[in-house]
């Protein structure tokens, strides 16, 4: 299995967690989302301990509230002592109202509004990543309103290549976010935010892309970004007290995926920055990373129900489920790889490829292709997804007027809902 917290139970059927799918499924409905919280923890904790270990005093993970956001999970974030990063005024609100202790929040985001500003500073974020001037300037006039000084780091461009996805990718010197070392704009921005007077610029943040297996890029990633931290202690006086090498651990999500040890590479990002800064005589800054995918990804795992099976014989098969791009839109906007299996014949050969195939009216709706499936696969057999707890319920929509599934948490062999399933009524509740 591609994930240890997977397995073959003796009566055929699949366990999650440790737990029956097919009872999941039959107690739930489906679709149904499942999240493993003793694997969320279990992650975190190895974040954590490696950040202790191996990275400078004040050093922090930030959990990537893109990656999956409920109040659950802040509830969870703070038990276990993590950071956040939050990338909108949903997923700020969405934390207060779990209780977490926003001081702890770095806000990201190409395009803040004024308002998103003035709502973050009311709520107590406690960093904002800026990622342009007019950002700066924003930020600069809500703080004097409120006669505050505001914590503040900027996204830099790196121009590092991560070697993934074009669509995930966000390091290069011609991205949407930041300011690219490249062409000058990023020294030009330190120094106007130093002019700042309610602005105190805390260090710089930048972030390659997700879903990287590259053994060296975040080691590259942090050498690149020490010697921009150099060059403004050498221009501006300035000495960056924080260096946020942003997130993007990838996770297997098939069995041809590398799994990578988090722990032995956040040592040798450690070893990289000690080194750097001793040979460049600079103060070891705290060190924030922010996984999200590698927290909650093989945490999460997608039930449907097999309605039609359709045979075209000596052309193609398909498995058409009851959810489909709506509550996974990944593999329409990335062809993403998933490992997917028939949760109550896991004892069968799997002796027949087949599309498993979404039930919305878009001919581009699909889980995934050529899957192995026991060929006697039939309607109201249960269909699992696996590692589907990152950008699954974050992405999922309302497309063809569907409601969107439940969040059920597993726990220590029991389990609970900690998002209910939409109703029809909740499709129409802002309707006028």
């Amino acid at each position: 299995m591609i994930c240890d917290n997977i397995r073959t139970g003796k009566n055929g059927h699949l366990y999650f967690a440790g737990q029956d799918t097919v009872e999941l499924a039959a107690k739930y409905k489906t679709p149904l989302y499942l999240m493993d919280e003793d694997k969320i923890r279990e992650k975190c904790r190895i974040y954590l301990d490696a950040f202790e270990h191996f990275l400078p005093e004040g050093s922090r993970p930030l959990y990537a509230s893109k990656a999956c956001s409920f109040k659950q999970l802040y509830r969870i974030m703070t038990e276990m002592g993590m950071g956040i990063d939050v990338v909108s005024p949903g997923e700020i609100y969405t934390a207060k109202e779990a209780g977490y202790d926003l001081t702890g929040a770095y806000f990201h985001g190409n395009n803040k509004t004024d308002q998103d500003i003035a709502y973050a500073m009311d709520c107590g974020v406690g960093y904002f990543v800026a990622d342009n001037m007019a950002e700066v300037d924003a930020i600069e006039e809500q703080a004097a309103q409120r006669s505050c000084i505001q914590n503040v780091l900027l996204r830099i461009t790196p121009g590092i290549d991560p070697h993934t996805y074009d669509a995930v990718s966000t390091g290069k010197v011609d991205s949407k976010f930041g300011s690219a070392i490249e062409t000058g704009q990023a020294d030009e921005i330190t120094g106007y935010t130093l002019t700042k007077s309610h602005i105190r610029l805390c260090g710089f943040h930048c972030h390659v892309g997700s879903q990287v297996f590259e053994e060296d890029v975040f080691e590259r990633v942090a050498r690149v970004m020490l010697e921009f931290v150099r060059d403004m202690k050498e221009r501006y006086g300035f000495v960056a007290s924080q260096l946020n090498l942003g997130g993007g651990y990838g996770v297997p999500y098939i069995e041809e995926d590398a799994g990578l040890d988090i722990a032995e590479k956040i040592r040798s990002v450690g070893r990289v920055i000690a080194d750097s800064c001793r040979e460049m005589e600079l103060p070891l800054p705290a060190v924030m990373m922010e996984p999200g995918r590698s927290i909650v990804a093989d945490s999460g795992m997608t039930l449907y129900t097999a309605g039609n099976v359709k045979r075209i014989p000596e052309y193609k098969n398909y498995i058409s489920v009851d959810g489909g791009m709506t509550d996974n839109p990944r593999y329409a906007l990335y062809r993403s790889s998933y490992t997917c299996f028939i949760a109550n014949r896991m004892d069968e050969p799997c002796d027949m490829t087949a599309t498993i195939a979404g039930r919305c009216c878009e001919s581009g709706d699909l889980i995934q292709r050529d899957v192995k499936v026991p060929s006697a696969t039939t309607k109201g057999d249960i269909v699992a997804v696996c590692t589907t707890g990152a950008y699954n319920f974050s992405m999922a929509s309302n497309y063809n007027r569907i409601p969107r599934p439940a969040v059920v948490m597993l726990k220590d062999g029991s389990s609970y809902v900690a998002v209910q399933r939409e109703s029809l009524e909740d499709l129409c509740r802002n309707d006028i």
